[in-house]
């Protein structure tokens, strides 16, 4: 089905959860840290592990070469009640040294000490020099058989289900930065194939910076904090990063869409994601396509505003993190159809004039449809983010029979670079051994030893052609799964460093992703590009970038050049006329509430429809916060608040409700909560108008019943588009998960940009 077409799933959905009230068992709220409630006093009776929670999965338990053992995923976690050595050696005591006397010295011979500070010395692996900041969790794909005309991989097979690990990320900030910088987001996926293991490495944005993978340092250096003062964090609004891509100019596409919407995800539930580069299908009789890889979020494309982003660094940097788990753990399951772009594979490697060994440049869906070829779902945690997240290893080499690669040159350096890196963060050539990357399918590779190895091989001759071993392993044919690469012809030319003349267009497609922008996204994207440029210190670079902005579009120019207080520049190149791709825009479709988390303001006095309300939420696959002036129960007995006035902030809800005009709380004084500001004679608590507020002018859609209603008119905002009252709250609800349909109320406010 096409996002994009308003349909009768938001009708349908409410129709559902009304239905579902009576009777219903509400789960628990996500986010519980274990998975049994802690006892109030320090437990004492000796106790196996407890299980991990039933949101959490682990690496399927295969040998280091692709067997299924069958055992259960826990008999790679701790084992035993009592206290051990790494060597099994149980302990007494694990919280002195020994030493000579009470008051020491420390004894040498400790060897529990030695080893558990060698061990803690140790815990540390180098990040990611890119992408270090990342979130995971395992899933199943299903295939839908459909490209079997075009690509014999058997994971693609109708009805085939293949485990799958997803990491999501950052690209430029460190580990411990905060989730909703302006970055381009990584979207990778290691598919566990019955042929091997299948890695598609892609990206939310459909292109890249470079044309050359030999740039891909410079970039990287550019985008990166200045290494004098290792400032700004996380972040590309600096002068080395516009200095490079002002004076690299193919990098322009890229740069608007990391201007766009599209950089500042509202969720990885709600975010494309594309495989970058073209590959080579090939079909089970020999023939070959070229083709592009497409993720598309079933809950639509939606995004934060940057106002959002910036408090949510502050409020809760780990936002993104927690939105995935805690979905998954709700049940409310990420999905996203895989799709594919099909082209001829002709000697030129083009099509419509547009070169498909270009990654910055995209083919518009409307000249080559998105193709649906199966559905990923994630439904399981990690148990140990370390084991799992951060020691995955991907790699664009990670092939299958029916994918092969291209002469992409961004590509090529990829296929050199991701095996590289492993050696430095995961200790050696071995890193495929480590759960999470260990294949599911049977692996005799003839490699051996080297810094942790895992397998204990057996035979004597580990080489080819052998007798010793009788004659084992053996090669495959294409008959018996082999992965063949195409006898693509070689062109005979000299060696030269230089690209291709079609590589030099860098200014149409980034028109024409802005001519297919809505005027909101323009708004929004005009002014990213304010923003960024202002807080660059060099006026030379802001003129140099206003100049490659001219080339793009004059009104953008025009309208960046305003808010830096600089003339536009004229354009040195035509542009051209271009024809806007409805596909690149966020705006203009209906898409199911399933996952979104929905605020309700409560007051003990004044819970009037609330249990109904929420109990319509839950039902309708929703997320209900219950937000009240203290924690605990609301009205003694079942109705709970997971947030307060001081923990809650407006950037966490996609719609807020007010079913109370709570008066100030307790602690509504600026010593206690600074949001409280100062609350005078208000009639309301002034963090609830605060939340209002931020939601209104963050094009939220609002609700409010009963004694609710009050707010609105004390926030300013009663009466306006995307502000809904009624007279129960399931009714109030079903207006506003209308408006949720088309994730944010657009027209709430005007733009300057047509």
């Amino acid at each position: 089905m096409d996002p994009k077409k308003p349909g009768k799933l938001v009708k349908a959905a409410l129709e559902k959860a009304v239905e579902k009230v009576s009777g219903l068992t509400d789960p628990p709220v996500p986010g519980a840290p274990g998975s049994e409630p802690p006892d109030l006093e320090l437990p004492v009776l000796p106790r196996e592990p407890l299980p991990p929670k039933a949101d959490q999965a682990a690496p399927r338990t295969v040998t280091p070469t692709g067997v299924d053992t069958g055992l259960p995923a826990t008999s790679k976690s701790q084992q035993g009640e009592y206290l051990t050595t790494a060597q099994g050696l149980r302990l007494y005591d694990t919280d002195h040294s020994l030493k000579a006397g009470e008051r020491g010295p420390t004894l040498l011979q400790d060897h529990h000490l030695r080893e558990k500070i060698m061990h803690f010395d140790h815990e540390r692996i180098p990040e990611r020099v890119v992408h270090a900041r990342g979130f995971g969790a395992h899933g199943v794909f299903v295939g839908y058989g459909t490209a079997a005309k075009v690509c014999r991989a058997d994971f693609l097979g109708r009805g085939t289900e293949t485990p799958v690990f997803v990491r999501f990320s950052t690209v430029v900030g460190s580990r411990g930065s905060a989730d909703t910088v302006r970055d381009t987001r990584g979207f990778a996926t290691k598919f566990y194939t019955r042929e091997g293991t299948f890695d598609l490495v892609g990206n939310n944005i459909p292109v890249f910076f470079i044309q050359d993978g030999i740039k891909f340092p410079d970039i990287i250096h550019a985008a990166k904090p200045h290494p004098d003062r290792e400032i700004p964090q996380a972040q590309s609004a600096h002068d080395t990063f516009w200095d490079f891509v002002s004076t690299h100019t193919e990098a322009t596409h890229h740069v608007m869409w990391q201007m766009s919407d599209r950089a500042v995800p509202r969720s990885y539930r709600t975010m494309e994601g594309f495989g970058v580069h073209t590959f080579r299908l090939v079909n089970a009789d020999g023939g070959t396509s070229l083709a592009k890889f497409h993720w598309k979020p079933k809950a639509g494309v939606h995004s934060l505003l940057w106002e959002e982003a910036q408090l949510i660094n502050g409020v809760d940097p780990d936002f993104h993190r927690r939105d995935l788990a805690d979905a998954i753990e709700a049940g409310a399951y990420p999905q996203y159809e895989l799709g594919i772009q099909v082209f001829p594979d002709t000697q030129r490697q083009t099509f419509e004039g547009i070169d498909l060994l270009d990654p910055t440049k995209i083919v518009p869906e409307e000249l080559a449809p998105v193709q649906p070829i199966g559905m990923l779902t994630l439904n399981r945690n990690t148990t140990n983010f370390f084991a799992e997240t951060e020691q995955v290893a991907f790699h664009v080499g990670h092939l299958v029979p029916g994918i092969d690669v291209t002469d992409d040159p961004l590509l090529h350096a990829r296929l050199f670079s991701y095996l590289d890196t492993q050696l430095t963060r995961l200790g050696g050539p071995n890193f495929h051994q480590i759960p999470i990357n260990r294949p599911h399918a049977p692996v005799n590779d003839m490699l051996r030893d080297g810094f942790h190895q895992h397998a204990v091989h057996g035979g004597v001759a580990p080489y080819k052609p052998n007798t010793l071993d009788g004659g084992n392993p053996f090669t495959a044919d294409l008959e018996h799964g082999a992965f063949v690469e195409v006898a693509q012809p070689v062109a005979k030319a000299a060696k030269v460093r230089r690209s291709p003349a079609s590589f030099d267009d860098h200014f149409s497609q980034p028109r024409l992703f802005w001519k297919s922008l809505s005027p909101v996204e323009k708004e929004h994207t005009v002014r990213a590009f304010t923003f960024e440029l202002g807080k660059c210190y060099e006026q030379a670079i802001k003129e140099r970038q206003l100049r490659v902005l001219a080339n793009v579009d004059a009104e953008l120019c025009a309208q960046v050049a305003a808010g830096l207080g600089l003339p536009a520049p004229a354009p040195a190149v035509r542009p051209r006329k271009v024809q806007p791709s409805p596909a690149l825009s966020q705006v203009g479709g209906t898409w199911p509430p399933d996952g979104r988390m929905i605020g309700i303001v409560v007051d003990p006095s004044s819970l009037d429809g609330v249990r109904e309300v929420r109990e319509a939420v839950l039902s309708a696959g929703m997320v209900p916060l219950l937000v009240a002036p203290t924690g605990g129960p609301v009205d003694g007995a079942d109705l709970m608040a997971q947030r307060t006035f001081l923990t809650a902030r407006s950037v966490e809800f996609d719609a807020l409700l007010l079913a109370a005009s709570p008066p100030p709380a307790a602690d509504a004084i600026p010593s206690r909560d600074a949001k409280a500001g100062n609350p005078g004679p208000s009639a309301v608590d002034p963090r609830v108008l605060l939340m209002v507020q931020e939601c209104f002018r963050h094009s939220k859609a609002i609700g409010a019943w009963g004694p609710g209603t009050a707010v609105l008119e004390l926030a300013g905002c009663a009466g306006a588009p995307g502000v809904v009252t009624g007279r129960s709250g399931t009714g109030v609800l079903g207006k506003v998960v209308t408006l949720l349909g088309q994730h944010r109320v657009w027209d709430r406010f005007p733009t300057s940009v047509a």
